[in-house]
């Protein structure tokens, strides 16, 4: 009698982690029809009118809070890796906001006539070892019955008003770093055809589920501008969201932006996510891509999941920022281009 083949949690999945976010461009039709954020009281210093990563909230003079929320569907197989990576991408939005977390919600959609207990007990312990390493506990919440393994987190953070950083003020003359490589989406197609080496799975891994902790201290140095993290749309549509915010253009030096290993010759192997494509569509006509192909558009439109900070800071602030990410093991924190005065835009050399 044949063993019974190995319980893959993205078999039930139509996509994975971040690559599931609606479109750029089927979201911004939706959102611009509804009424969200057209009520925008005084103390709501951020709500939906910059795609910015957290909503938030002035409590008094020293205090605001942060709440955002995070989920999707399995990237990989492993529940307990899985719920490592869906906490840690939640609590990002925290930390991009220059904010320190506070407590998380649980949001649990589970087939439950699919999946054993053992499997949906592992995403959930996997989510709650991340927020123990963040410090902060899963105080509740809410679960369903779904067709699709669903997972993610509210995050709760606490931030001093002065302290916010959004991605809306990027300046003319700023220098742009990005934190962690690019490549999670490829990593991940890679992974649903079963080619993608053991190896690589563990470097996926460590990128996914290290939390962007140098958020806060960033968010505290006057040199540092703007702060967003690099998730579903990719570098490009994250960055597209900085200059369209702050009315400026942005030019990236393709040499300079950092990658996972092997995700560039997995790239020219035809290995994209349809996310990519998606986001390509989404807002390909602001972006000029000169004499760069196919590959170098699937790593730049790569839907990250759990991805990294991206920072517009002073020139002069450079070395501090750089500094900073070393200081907390961000090996591959990279200087991969500049703000400029003119047309919102994005020019990748």
């Amino acid at each position: 009698m044949n063993a019974p083949e190995p319980l893959r949690l993205t078999q039930y999945a139509h996509g994975g982690g971040c690559g599931c976010k609606i479109a750029p461009a089927v979201l911004e039709q939706i959102l611009s029809k509804s009424g969200v954020g057209r009520l925008v009281p005084d103390r709501l210093l951020v709500g939906t009118e910059t795609a910015d990563d957290a909503a938030v909230w002035r409590i008094n003079d020293t205090q605001a809070i942060i709440a955002t929320t995070d989920f999707f569907t399995p990237i990989v197989d492993d529940p307990r890796d899985f719920g490592r990576i869906a906490a840690t991408n939640a609590i990002s939005d925290v930390y991009a906001m220059g904010g320190v977390p506070l407590f998380a919600l649980a949001l649990v959609g589970m087939p439950i006539d699919k999946l054993p207990m053992d499997t949906i007990r592992g995403i959930l312990e996997g989510g709650e070892s991340v927020c123990a390493t963040a410090g902060i506990p899963v105080a509740g919440g809410h679960s369903i019955d779904s067709v699709e393994p669903i997972y993610g987190l509210v995050v709760i953070g606490l931030a001093h008003p002065d302290h916010i950083k959004r991605n809306s003020t990027a300046q003319p003359g700023d220098r742009l770093i990005l934190g962690k490589g690019l490549g999670v989406g490829i990593y991940s197609a890679a992974l649903k055809k079963g080619v993608l080496p053991p190896a690589l799975y563990d470097v996926m891994i460590a990128s996914t589920t290290k939390l962007n902790t140098p958020g806060p201290r960033l968010a505290q140095h006057p040199g540092v501008h703007a702060l967003t993290d690099v998730t579903g749309f990719g570098l490009l549509g994250h960055l597209w969201e900085v200059c369209r915010g702050a009315g400026v253009r942005a030019t990236v030096r393709w040499s300079d932006v950092p990658s996972l290993e092997g995700a560039g010759d997995l790239a020219r192997q035809g290995f994209s996510t349809g996310a990519s494509t998606r986001n390509w569509a989404g807002y390909g006509a602001h972006v000029d891509l000169g004499a760069l192909g196919a590959p170098e558009r699937a790593l730049l439109t790569d839907p990250q999941t759990s991805g990294g900070l991206l920072v517009a800071c002073a020139p002069d602030a450079v070395d501090a920022v750089l500094g900073m990410f070393r200081e907390e093991g961000f090996d591959r924190a990279a200087v991969i281009g500049e703000i400029a005065a003119g047309t919102p835009g994005i020019a990748v050399q």
